[in-house]
């Protein structure tokens, strides 16, 4: 029997995107596999019953997975749903690996193989399955977007009858996929930019948008394209470097995340106080504990000077797109494995291994071991 590829409403009622799309449907449907759709898991992306392609519509999660043999989910399903999946069923999508040792407990008692695209190697070969660059690219995005109605400066220079206004000056701190495209965005919209990012390697990459690199002469190039974590002397040293940007920008975006663990807190209350009066902030890792001192999860607070916003969930606010990126990143990590309708992982494959976080009845990620202490 070809394999079953199910698609249950998510866990969080606030989201909006959706892990189906039609071109995705009629890609799986061409490769032997079916698909089974929970009525109302694509409504928030504006995709309804007679737009979505050639899909089994059910009426509830347990329908689902009473016929599915892979689930694609965003974000991890509750609890009460994992009880319920069947023996050997395979979980793809992004599952926050490092959140909970009891919900892996679960999965491993349910014999779930789950993939969590976080743990996707970073490789050349993954690249077009790399949900949390698609992701993180659209986070970037909307982070100078908020900022920009914000602000009460304009971004690009205006000369009017009266003179010259001169641009705003934007600093953002991290130059990852989001980082980056929210340097692109603000440039685009006509700021000077700046941008600081502890792996010496981005700024080329940070030059080549036009924006100028912050040098803190600090260095924390990590494993697998990420930062690693900096010592005491190290944070003491960038801090210092970065008060003077800080205190120069009138925008600034936090983008700096390290996988497995809390933001690191780069933005202290002893800059934000000296920042301009009016400065606009966007913490993009604000789910994640924060860059800056003084942001909460999903506010906008006034600390001293500044106006600082913590932003949640930025990629479900333009779930159109989002969604057609995250289900084409899991068709193209999916579609190694479909041979004519059947389902072969191969665990040979650095990509299906590396991205494998339960299998068999046991986390077999590492560095999730590791950070849960299992």
């Amino acid at each position: 029997m070809a394999v079953v590829i199910g698609i249950p409403v998510c866990a969080d009622a606030a989201e909006r995107r959706t892990p189906i799309v039609p071109d995705v449907v009629k890609k799986l449907r061409a490769a032997g596999a079916e698909v089974v759709v929970e009525k109302g898991a694509t409504a928030g992306a504006f995709l309804d019953e007679t737009s979505l392609g050639e899909v089994s519509w059910v009426d509830s999660t347990d329908d689902v997975l009473a016929v599915a043999d892979v689930l694609w989910v965003i974000g991890p399903p509750s609890d009460e749903v994992l009880a319920k999946v069947r023996p050997g069923t395979v979980l793809m999508g992004l599952l926050a690996p490092y959140s909970s040792a009891d919900r892996l407990a679960l999965m491993n008692e349910r014999q779930i193989t789950a993939f969590a695209m976080e743990l996707l190697p970073r490789i050349s070969r993954a690249q077009s399955m790399d949900i949390l660059s698609s992701q993180g690219s659209a986070s970037g995005y909307q982070t100078v977007l908020i900022a920009a109605t914000r602000a009460p400066k304009f971004f690009p220079m205006l000369t009017y009858a009266a003179g010259t206004i001169r641009p705003s000056r934007v600093l953002v701190i991290g130059a990852g996929v989001a980082g980056l495209q929210a340097i692109a965005t603000a440039k685009r919209l006509g700021a000077i930019v700046d941008a600081y990012d502890v792996r010496p390697e981005t700024k080329e990459q940070i030059e080549s948008l036009g924006a100028k690199f912050v040098d803190t002469g600090v260095s924390a190039a990590g494993s697998g394209g990420y930062a690693r974590e900096l010592t005491e002397e190290e944070k003491a040293q960038q801090a210092e470097k970065l008060a003077k940007a800080v205190a120069a920008c009138d925008v600034l975006i936090t983008t700096a995340g390290v996988p497995g663990k809390k933001a690191p807190v780069i933005i202290t209350e002893a800059m934000v106080a000296g920042m301009k009066p009016g400065a606009v902030v966007v913490d993009m890792l604000a789910e994640n504990g924060g860059n800056v001192a003084g942001t909460v999860a999903g506010k906008e607070v006034r600390v001293g000077p500044a106006h600082i916003v913590g932003p949640t969930n930025l990629p479900s606010r333009m779930p159109v797109h989002t969604s057609e990126m995250y289900s084409k990143n899991l068709l193209n990590f999916i579609a190694p494995m479909l041979n004519e309708g059947l389902l072969n992982m191969d665990w040979e494959d650095e990509v299906i291994a590396g991205a494998c976080l339960t299998h068999a009845g046991e986390v077999k990620h590492p560095m999730v071991k590791q950070v849960l202490g299992l």
